[in-house]
């Protein structure tokens, strides 16, 4: 009976012991990870400057929602602190584009389904990793029937473009896609 209750004794401590070691091992690292792929190490702060319109058909509030939109994907899919100035990660760019263009022909040769396009030039810094900054313009439509004017579905087109866009700015600074 003394050598189970030494041998329980030694497994006890052999138990103690790596746990001891498993726990010192998981407080010295650091894992980030992030349900949307979103990488940001090294990042501890993020800028969005406001976005400028500056296409030949300038719809009022566009540059707003758009700026607004991409600073709440960046406080809500990222762990950094927004600031005002300039971020470890600093978005920056204008609105290039914002029209509407027929897309086919009906047999009677009239416009069957127009595209509503917006483009957006971004320019993205990371200080932290600066091979993962870009410069680049990225552009999203949306088809809608020609029956319908464009005042009677810009507004649901646009807010769809935006998030289009937004998911677009943001996977290619922190997704690396």
């Amino acid at each position: 009976m003394d050598l189970t209750i030494d041998m329980l004794i030694k497994r006890l401590r052999v138990v103690a012991a790596i746990s001891v070691m498993v726990m010192l091992l998981l407080t010295s690292c650091v894992i980030r990870y992030s349900f949307t792929g979103a990488s940001t190490t090294g990042l501890s702060t993020v800028s969005v400057q406001y976005f400028q319109n500056r296409a030949s058909l300038v719809q009022p509030g566009l540059s707003q929602n758009l700026t607004e939109a991409l600073i709440d994907k960046c406080r809500s899919q990222t762990n950094l602190q927004l600031v005002s100035g300039l971020g470890d990660a600093n978005f920056e760019g204008e609105i290039v584009d914002y029209k509407t263009v027929t897309q086919t022909i009906s047999g009677d040769a009239r416009a069957a389904v127009n595209r509503f396009s917006i483009a957006v030039k971004v320019k993205f810094t990371n200080s932290a990793v600066p091979e993962n900054s870009y410069e680049m313009t990225f552009t999203r439509f949306e088809d809608y029937d020609s029956n319908l004017d464009l005042s009677q579905v810009e507004d649901g087109l646009s807010v769809k473009i935006i998030e289009q866009l937004v998911e677009d700015i943001f996977n290619r600074a922190f997704v690396n896609w």
